[in-house]
């Protein structure tokens, strides 16, 4: 496997799929990175040579917010919309959907696992 900004990125897939393996980077980032380079998107990883990948790193590094960085920053928004006090920031304290979804009956992920009620036992079953 290649390592590029401390993650292993597959050796058998095409350049262009084995970049999206960082996170911050999807397809469309990854094509423009790889025009950038002048780098045949339809290589293989384990085709491009040490110098290449060396490129790949530093353009990535210099241009993109990736990683680790990114998800600082994202729990920084997070913090911050808690802060002000807004509505994404409510639900985000509460573990709800922030972006408009119903919670009547989805949102067991955000929700966690059903919380049940004590049901009342029929006459029946206590004689």
């Amino acid at each position: 496997m290649a390592r590029l900004l401390g993650i292993n990125i597959p050796n058998e897939k095409k350049i262009l799929y084995s970049l999206t393996y960082i996170q911050g980077i999807g397809k469309f980032s990854s094509q423009k990175i790889l025009v950038t380079l002048g780098i045949d998107p339809d290589r293989r990883t384990h085709e491009l040579t040490e110098d290449e990948i060396s490129k790949l790193g530093s353009e990535i590094d210099d241009h993109y917010v990736v990683e680790g960085q990114l998800r600082r920053q994202v729990q920084q928004n997070i913090v911050r919309l808690k802060k002000i006090a807004s509505y994404r920031g409510f639900r985000h304290a509460r573990s709800l959907p922030c972006r408009g979804q119903r919670t009547r009956n989805n949102s067991r992920t955000r929700k966690g696992k059903k919380k049940s009620v004590m049901v009342k036992k029929s006459i029946k079953s206590l004689k």
